[in-house]
């Protein structure tokens, strides 16, 4: 917190004609500061703005690049896709026969929402079953493609053994789907780091940055003019360079910052058509929801490792508790 005398204040110091003995020892500092440098506090406010300018500017670029990583990462197409792709063919199969049983996308804010969709037992969610689901596809992928690198000949030669090795140890060839599928689901967070440190970001500081900053240094500029007419030229000569640089360094900030957000905008448009056109979603609306469903994805991955580890049987089946089926369609 900053404690200056107000203009009215230091007006009435400045008018004091009487004995200076009689001032208090903040006042009498104020008096022969005042009286020395006129423009004191003034002068302190731009110093202490200047000094302040290059943490403002790195916070403000590191947002803009954070948002642009984060585009960069939802564009690439790989487990993220997949799992939305399975949590749209779950939700066809679950509003079979109905109107909403061929949908081609659903609504992102539904994401947030598929815990709370159960199965008879009231115990397993509609999340639990689509990641073990993609969590099983992975590991078995891995393993087509590790047997893949055997050579021709040896495959040959013990097809009928591995034929029925395989037969007799179904269970643990899904425990091997699952602990090497695993990793790969599991890890997916750290594939979307700046998902997450975008959705952070405070939208309504970031988008009012530039136009602060501008702001800050019109007065400056206004404070260093009024030096120079007073007398003080040496504070102006001072400020000018930094001044300059400041408005030139903000025009091309706001540019960045404009087709940032305009790149947000085609990501936001590209999972979800014309919702960036939504006036009352917020801007970085996506970033929250897929932060939010990361987690609870995270969260998923450990129930699962920890009941292989128990030893209990994955998922087989979906069948969707009658009391949540209505309420939560995929959209």
């Amino acid at each position: 917190m900053r404690i200056a005398p107000t203009k009215e204040e230091e007006f009435q110091i400045l008018e004091f004609d009487g004995d200076l003995s009689r001032l208090a020892y903040a006042e009498f500092f104020l008096y022969n500061l005042l009286k020395a440098v006129p423009s004191a506090f003034t002068r302190l406010d731009a110093m202490l703005f200047r000094l302040n300018y290059d943490s403002e500017i790195l916070q403000f670029k590191e947002s803009l690049q954070t948002l642009e990583l984060g585009c960069k990462e939802l564009r690439n197409r790989g487990l993220f896709i997949k799992l939305l792709e399975a949590i749209l063919k779950a939700g066809n199969r679950l509003n079979a026969g109905t109107s909403r049983g061929n949908a081609q996308a659903f609504n992102l804010t539904s994401l947030r929402k598929l815990s709370d969709v159960k199965s008879t037992n009231g115990k397993t969610t509609l999340l639990q079953f689509i990641v073990e689901e993609v969590v099983r596809s992975e590991g078995k992928r891995c393993v087509i493609n590790r047997n893949r690198s055997l050579s021709r000949s040896s495959s040959r030669s013990s097809n009928s053994s591995i034929s029925s090795a395989n037969a007799a140890s179904r269970e643990e060839r899904e425990k091997e789907y699952i602990m090497l599928g695993l990793p790969m689901v599991g890890g997916l967070s750290s594939e979307f780091s700046n998902v997450k440190k975008a959705a952070q970001i405070d939208y309504e500081a970031f988008a009012g940055t530039c136009s602060a900053l501008t702001a800050r240094i019109a007065e400056v500029r206004m404070t260093t003019s009024q030096c120079a007419d007073n007398g003080e030229g040496a504070f102006a000569r001072e400020m000018k360079g930094f001044i300059e640089a400041a408005e030139e360094e903000l025009k091309v900030l706001k540019d960045e910052q404009m087709r940032t957000m305009e790149l947000v905008k085609k990501t936001t448009d590209y999972y979800q058509t014309g919702a960036s056109k939504n006036k009352e979603s917020h801007p970085l609306q996506l970033f929250l929801i897929i932060k939010d469903f990361l987690n609870m994805v995270d969260h998923v991955c450990v129930e699962i490792a920890r009941n292989v580890q128990k030893g209990k049987h994955p998922l087989q089946v979906l069948a969707p508790h009658p009391s949540h089926q209505q309420h939560h369609r995929c959209q």
